[in-house]
């Protein structure tokens, strides 16, 4: 790991511009990695920022600094370059038999308490390949601020009271006219997510064939919201099979959470109530007694460019001089989802006052507790929930401006730094391309033919069911590991297939800016060959495969490599070694830089940066491998340094896949 050497580096070069430059105060600075390790293994180039203020030439600057540094901890050399870098040059066989032997943990990060919500698919239908960046995109970040050392809670929203459940209920009661023991004994004998799926759509069509059947729909909405009734029950049993439906599909991804948050307790407990008096209070939300939205609780928007975002039905047309403002409570008494959000976000900050009560939900396939919200009774032995000091809701970037009111109204409220601190990580959607499509059964109509790619769908029941994309990708991965290693059994070619499917998902949703709309593609997500997933895990068991047969033919495991080191000559691994390229430095040096790049990805929330990092450095140890022998090595020194250099790479290779949710395979 490199970012306590950068710090390090940091520290001393300040205080030499201090004490030795005389400058109080000394501007930010970056310390930067060379493209080459020819070059030096780090850069610094403050100089040219101080050349202003000292008006001298950066690289007098340079020179000065570089006799002015006393020893740093780690630092071999610092070398003053005639453009004005400061380039350093590590102790190189140190570093490297500290990070392989595993003594230097990963530099932490801020440790205050972060919530990060994530998925929150509606509880109404099986889950669909739109829903796929989302989760991997927050299960990434959680595991990339655990690796940082930051307390995390993971939370999945469940929206009980929405439209969509409401609309699966009255498919099951105007259409298909079944009881609540009907419904539960369908759930009980079917694919309950599957089954939902198709109703979903039916109940869309019914709508359009008469306007006036949303009345129905109107009217279960209040149901659901007051409970107590046969229709809040049906709703319950819905969530209820939905939900585990869901959390099973996670599972497969590897993604699990550690509380469900149900929206009908907020509603239960008041807590939307109490947060819609502090508004009411403070002048955030006022009744609206005029045009389209008379009768209505609003809230004014202030944010610019906000206001051409996805409306719900009681707001105005996007020309309408009342879009400006936002409704929290319909003219009818029926809450919008923005006001459940707003009571949420402050209960996740500690400032309503109120608490949830919760129940152990299940406990998940890694061993992991999940718990619940409930309005009943709670367990005693619960952990504390909420109370974070920053919260990232990670939700498609239609949802910006509402995601700005919520930290609107902690700022009107007198919160601003829980208004800072309440992060939108948004994102683009995910469609499909023309051949993924045709692959999956999925019917295009004449209009989808003539787009670059295919739009999904929930609500008209068009889309790829995640479940039934990892089903065809595992079975295509299993029978190219078996083809690859006829010796494999069945089971373990479906187990390694099953990886494989994963790895291709995950690095397929994470490889592309967050702000770029995905085209998903099964033939390129599963090549083994690119930027894939599987690329990538196919040099971690490349790496593993090497030490296997150097145990395997000289008895030398990789614990008897790493307690070697101290014992051989360092030509190897050293900046004086005649080889100019310093190939095995290279790799090491840049599987080394994987805390760094945690780092600028949390801060940035632009995970394509690990996935492009991951990606050159399996590139980095395939042309290292390619070129220089491991187990033909004569040469005995060289060829433990070399495995040692190999260990590294796969640790540090199989670290940074598993942030990203991915698994590595014992062969491919």
């Amino acid at each position: 790991m490199i970012l306590s050497v950068q710090r390090q580096v940091h520290d001393a070069i300040a205080e030499a511009i201090r004490k030795q430059l005389g400058v109080a105060d000394v501007p930010p600075f970056a310390v930067e990695v060379p493209p080459t390790r020819a070059l030096g293994d780090l850069a610094v180039p403050v100089a040219f920022q101080l050349a202003r203020t000292l008006r001298k030439a950066p690289r007098a600057i340079a020179q000065q600094l570089a006799d002015a540094l006393g020893p740093i901890p780690g630092i071999a050399r610092v070398v003053a370059t005639p453009n004005g870098y400061l380039n350093l040059f590590l102790e190189r066989p140190a570093f490297f038999t500290a990070r392989v032997r595993g003594q230097v943990p990963p530099d932490r990060g801020a440790r205050e308490k972060t919530i990060v919500e994530h998925t929150a698919i509606n509880p109404n239908k099986a889950a669909h390949i739109g829903h796929l960046r989302n989760a991997a995109l927050g299960d990434t970040l959680v595991r990339a601020l655990h690796f940082r050392g930051t307390p995390v809670e993971t939370q999945n929203y469940i929206d009980d009271t929405g439209v969509q459940v409401a609309d699966v209920i009255v498919g099951f009661r105007e259409l298909e006219h079944k009881t609540i023991d009907e419904v539960r004994a369908i759930a009980d004998s079917t694919r309950f997510d599957y089954y939902c799926w198709d109703l979903y759509s039916k109940v869309t069509e019914w709508y359009d064939g008469d306007k006036a059947r949303l009345a129905i729909r109107a009217a279960v909405l209040h149901d659901l919201e007051h409970g107590g009734s046969d229709t809040a029950a049906i709703g319950t049993l819905i969530v209820d099979r939905i939900v585990r439906a869901h959390l099973k599909t996670m599972a497969r991804l590897n993604i699990g959470y550690d509380l469900l948050t149900y929206e009908g307790d907020i509603l239960r407990l008041q807590f939307w109530a109490h947060a819609f008096e502090t508004l009411k209070a403070q002048g955030a939300v006022f009744m609206q007694t005029e045009g389209k939205l008379a009768g209505c609780w609003v809230m004014r928007i202030e944010e610019e460019g906000t206001a051409a975002a996805s409306a719900e039905p009681d707001d105005a047309d996007s020309d309408d001089p009342e879009q400006r403002e936002k409704v929290i409570v319909r003219s009818n008494g029926v809450v919008t989802y923005v006001g459940k959000d707003l009571a949420n976000q402050f209960w996740k900050f500690g400032l309503l006052g109120l608490d949830f009560r919760y129940r152990l939900f299940a406990t998940q396939p890694n061993g992991r507790s999940l718990w619940a919200t409930t309005s009943g009774d709670g367990d005693a032995g619960a952990p504390p929930f909420g109370r974070a000091s920053r919260i990232y809701n990670v939700i498609d970037s239609r949802q910006m401006y509402l995601q700005a009111l919520l930290s609107q109204a902690l700022r009107t409220l007198g919160h601003p730094a829980e208004a800072e601190n309440s992060v939108h990580f948004s994102y683009e959607m995910v469609a499909l391309s023309h051949a993924t499509a045709r692959e999956l059964g999925y019917e295009m109509a004449a209009d989808d033919a003539k787009k670059p790619f295919v739009e999904v769908s929930g609500r008209k029941g068009l889309g790829v069911k995640i479940d039934d994309l990892l089903d065809l990708l595992t079975n295509k991965a299993a029978a190219e590991v078996a083809r690859r290693n006829p010796e494999f059994t069945p089971a373990e070619c479906e187990r390694a297939g099953a990886q494989i499917a994963v790895g291709a998902i995950r690095y397929f949703m994470l490889k592309f800016s967050r702000g770029k709309l995905i085209v998903f593609d099964i033939e390129e997500a599963l090549s083994f060959e690119g930027e894939t997933g599987p690329y990538l895990q196919y040099a971690a068991v490349r790496a593993g495969n090497i030490l296997h047969k150097l145990q395997e033919r000289e008895g030398v495991s990789e614990a008897d490599v790493l307690r070697s080191l101290d014992d051989l000559a360092a030509d190897e691994i050293s900046a004086e070694s005649d080889d100019p390229t310093h190939d095995l430095w290279a790799v090491v040096f840049e599987a080394s830089r994987l805390d760094e790049v945690v780092e600028h990805v949390v801060r940035s929330l632009e995970f394509s940066g690990l996935a492009k990092y991951a990606f050159g450095l399996a590139q980095t140890f395939n042309a290292f491998y390619h070129r220089y022998p491991i187990l033909n090595e004569e040469q005995a020194d060289r060829k433990r340094w070399r495995a040692a250099g190999v260990a590294y790479v796969r640790a540090q290779l199989t670290r940074a896949l598993d942030l990203m949710g991915i698994d590595v395979p014992n062969r491919m």
